[in-house]
């Protein structure tokens, strides 16, 4: 019998193979229900065996299971998706109101942040390893439920529900690793993030460079 473990990790990655489906030309000229069965069709398909693997378990087995703030974010961007296409030449994983991309630009900062600290210092860039704390540490889950409150109170939910959805998932075992990092990064979404952040910065440098004489 398939573990729960193998389940959630083939049901995230059935997420990620749908979500990039928005990318394909033509699909946001679709209608909103055709829209909705092609995404579902695509998760499903996702899941058949080709091979003697589902075409997820192969994602799967190249990248890991995605941390549960990927997946937040690619459910999100796929709810978007199918409500509102993003104009052409927009990411799929973004905003159009301000504060829902101010989160999201917070989020993502965050992400760059704790990813800069944690996996030098886990490939051994220093005398302490942050990944340890991982496997249970008291003060780690305290210092993220501030974190998380601290946001709440900013109305910074995104970031909140990106904190406290992988502690809950954490807790149960939602995926097959035992470290809380984990569930809060993944390599992919590092990248990601660094290259959003990066290019945003650019963007505005660009923007408020005195023009020329």
């Amino acid at each position: 019998m398939i573990a729960f473990t193998d389940l959630t990790g083939l049901a995230g990655s059935a997420v990620a193979v749908a979500a990039t489906t928005a990318c394909l030309p033509g699909v946001a000229r679709l209608r909103k229900e055709r829209r909705i069965i092609l995404m579902c069709a695509v998760a499903v398909v996702a899941l058949f065996p080709f091979g003697a693997l589902p075409l997820a378990a192969y994602l799967r087995g190249a990248i890991g299971d995605l941390s549960i703030t990927s997946l937040v974010l690619l459910a999100l961007a796929i709810a978007r998706f199918v409500l509102a296409p993003a104009p052409a030449g927009e990411p799929i994983i973004s905003c159009r109101e301000p504060e829902c991309e101010k989160d999201r630009q917070a989020l993502l900062l965050l992400v760059v942040l704790a990813a800069a600290w944690l996996y030098p210092m886990a490939l051994g860039v220093g005398l302490f390893d942050p990944y340890r704390a991982g496997y249970g540490s008291v003060w780690l889950v305290g210092a993220l439920l501030l974190l998380a409150l601290a946001a709440c109170h900013r109305g910074r939910l995104l970031v909140a529900s990106c904190i406290a959805l992988p502690v809950l998932a954490w807790s149960v075992g939602w995926h097959e690793s035992n470290n809380l990092w984990d569930y809060l990064l993944d390599p992919l979404l590092a990248i990601y993030a660094a290259g959003t952040v990066v290019k945003r910065g650019a963007r505005r440098r660009i923007k408020h460079a005195p023009a020329s004489t």
